[in-house]
């Protein structure tokens, strides 16, 4: 088997590291990730300037790029079959809720999927990992990456899992909740009275959803959560129909 891992955390992050060691008896691991921090790039290809790729050493890899840039030079450019899986992680940080439309790690399982290869994305509730969380998250990662080799997954349907900071109580499987932000802009002035600003506010909660990967992770389970690379709303897509599209192309 061939696995492809990656990151938004930069190549040098000990959640990769523990990820690609802890899946090497799966089959061969080439570690393709960005050379620094590319957190939060959602699914953003570089494309107005080339890529640099760095061989650390050997089946380990770093690209001056972001997550889908490593993913997508990985299977095209890089490796000599398609992968057999991708996995990306393990993230500093849950991926739950509105997250995932933010993540980079998230983003890397998706442009796998796109590509026909099944995929996963596992992050972890801690920002700095403890010995005991970390093993954890990589050690269910490897039992998932078993499982789908052996099984594949749905067409057009990769997963998110996340992993509590607290000793896990079970697994289930969730659907994608919904987090709520407080004030995301922080504003400043530097010493020359120039305004700077800061994305990201401290104040986040949680909607009360049962069944959501928010819900499972509060409650100390790992979440896991099959998305689809299809964003077609198909409720709303049939309301739509109602609606008199045809009449307003006028005269334009």
């Amino acid at each position: 088997m061939l696995i492809l891992v990656t990151n938004d955390d930069g190549v040098r992050s000990a959640g990769i590291r523990t990820l690609a060691r802890t899946v090497a008896d799966l089959g061969r691991i080439v570690v393709v990730a960005p050379d620094r921090n590319r957190s939060a790039v959602g699914h953003a290809l570089t494309l107005e300037d080339p890529l640099r790729l760095d061989e650390l050493k050997k089946d380990v890899y770093a690209v001056d790029g972001t997550p889908t840039d490593c993913v997508n030079l990985g299977i095209h450019g890089l490796l000599q079959q398609p992968p057999d899986l991708v996995i990306s992680g393990i993230n500093r940080g849950s991926n739950v809720g509105d997250d995932i439309t933010y993540s980079g790690t998230v983003s890397a399982a998706l442009e796998a999927c796109l590509m026909g290869v099944p995929s996963f994305a596992v992050s972890l509730e801690q920002l700095e990992f403890s010995e005991r969380a970390l093993t954890t998250a990589a050690q269910f990662a490897r039992r998932l990456a078993s499982r789908v080799l052996e099984q594949g997954l749905p067409r057009e349907t990769f997963l998110n899992v996340n992993v509590p900071a607290a000793p896990c109580r079970g697994v289930e499987l969730t659907r994608q909740g919904k987090r709520q932000y407080g004030a995301s802009v922080v504003r400043k002035e530097d010493p020359r009275g120039r305004y700077y600003y800061w994305l990201g506010g401290a104040d986040v909660s949680y909607e009360d959803i049962p069944g959501s990967d928010c819900n499972a992770l509060q409650s100390d389970f790992i979440s896991v959560t099959p998305l689809k690379a299809n964003l077609t709303h198909e409720q709303a897509y049939t309301e739509l129909l109602d609606w008199p599209l045809q009449s307003m192309i006028g005269n334009l």
